[in-house]
């Protein structure tokens, strides 16, 4: 059985780490795996990037295709409001680029963001295809995360995140464009894969993937990359204070207004260095926090080992996502043996059940969220429990080889079933 992930990336951003875990694991299981990428940034010799034809005319047609949709999304870029992810078109510069994957049985659909042109890709492949949905975008009329507006349950238009009050703006022809292209694919050929109950609820309220099956499948990671460390080793090792409490945020994205940073922000202000807690983060960037707050910032982190660490290190992992999917950062948190506080929304619940693997707050409640965080770091006695259930909960459901399993039992079905 030979099976062809596509995403536009290979290791760089979460989706393509969950995807490169999943090709990773299987080949691990004697599945013949391997990687479709726009952009290659790994050694992996199973990762073949796209090369397109750099003739004139070929040239000249991925340029003006360029053109056409760069112009089309101009008139809306400064009426976005401020803090939003990119708005994604179903079509792309390349085509089909049909011609340069990899032979398969079984195409995996991840993230493809100005990868795939779904249009021509769906009308070319007679292969089965498994896509899992890391975000929203492949049921909408182009946002990543609707923020709860639910327009993609009826056609979009006046898409908030364009800015626009127009009925029949951008997002209404990207969305007709998927349904014309979702409603001629034979329900057998495309199954959808959603990594929490959340996503796949959404899936089956969509008028575009509703009528496909949905399995719920998911993220996993390497249980044995991301295992708990002595605590004080791992504190050691990274330079940080031996004693007091430590909460971990990841501040890669604090002007994306979905990551709720500000609302964290805003919890912490309530927090001094009387309280004994010191914020560690990871990312491009030091935050700017409250004077009075203890703060060491570890700048980018890409290897996994030193990831580890890091989790290890912290008493309580925070992450106060607005709307999320399946993070890989609580994953690896638990993995790790490391609370999880967050906000109650997408599929968080999922992965961060109070009194067991951490601890949530309602959505957007900064004032709860610091109440969650300081309760949890007063109480030794059940971060204790909760460091046990953490990584029995990440080793039984999140493993990597509990993942591969059920993806290679779905590839062999799908195949079994004749697409």
């Amino acid at each position: 059985m030979r099976v062809l992930h596509l995403n536009t990336d290979d290791v760089k951003g979460g989706a393509a780490r969950a995807a490169h875990r999943l090709h990773v694991g299987l080949r691990r299981a004697g599945v013949d795996s391997s990687m479709f990428v726009l952009r290659r940034s790994s050694d992996d010799l199973h990762v073949r990037a796209a090369a397109p034809p750099a003739n004139p005319l070929a040239w000249l047609r991925r340029t003006l295709r360029r053109r056409t949709i760069e112009r089309e999304f101009a008139r809306y870029a400064a009426k976005r409001p401020d803090g939003l992810e990119p708005f994604s078109d179903d079509r792309t510069e390349f085509g089909a680029l049909a011609e340069q994957m990899p032979a398969c049985d079984v195409l995996n659909l991840h993230w493809l963001r100005k990868f795939l042109d779904l249009g021509a890709f769906f009308a070319t492949t007679q292969r089965p295809v498994v896509w899992t949905l890391h975000d929203m975008n492949a049921f909408t009329g182009g946002c990543h995360y609707d923020a709860g507006c639910g327009r993609f349950t009826d056609r979009c238009g006046r898409c908030p995140q364009l800015g626009s009050a127009d009925e029949h703006d951008l997002s209404r022809a990207v969305w007709e464009r998927k349904k014309a292209m979702f409603d001629a694919l034979p329900a057998g050929r495309l199954h959808i894969v959603a990594l929490c109950e959340w996503m796949a609820r959404e899936v089956r309220r969509s008028p575009l993937l509703g009528r496909f099956p949905v399995s719920v499948i998911p993220n996993g990671l390497d249980t044995e990359v991301f295992a708990p460390r002595d605590r004080r080793a791992a504190r050691e090792q990274l330079g940080l204070p031996v004693d007091g409490r430590l909460a971990l945020f990841v501040a890669e994205s604090v002007k994306n207004r979905r990551k709720g940073f500000q609302l964290l922000l805003d919890a912490l202000r309530g927090l001094n260095l009387e309280d004994g807690i010191t914020l560690l983060s990871i990312g491009r960037s030091p935050p700017e926090l409250s004077p009075g707050c203890g703060h060491k910032h570890l700048g980018e982190i890409h290897d996994d080992a030193t990831l580890a660490a890091a989790y290890s290190a912290a008493d309580v992992f925070v992450l106060p996502s607005l709307q999320d999917n399946l993070p890989n950062t609580a994953l690896e948190s638990l993995a790790c043996g490391t609370p999880v506080v967050a906000f109650d929304t997408g599929g968080i619940p999922d992965i961060v059940r109070p009194g067991l693997t951490g601890a949530l707050a309602p959505v957007g409640d900064p004032a709860a969220l610091r109440k969650a965080i300081t309760s949890l770091l007063g109480d030794s006695d059940a971060l204790a429990r909760m460091w046990a259930h953490c990584r029995e909960v990440a080793v039984k459901e999140y493993a990597l080889e509990v993942q591969t399993k059920r993806y290679a039992a779905l590839y062999e079905k799908l195949l079994g079933q004749g697409g």
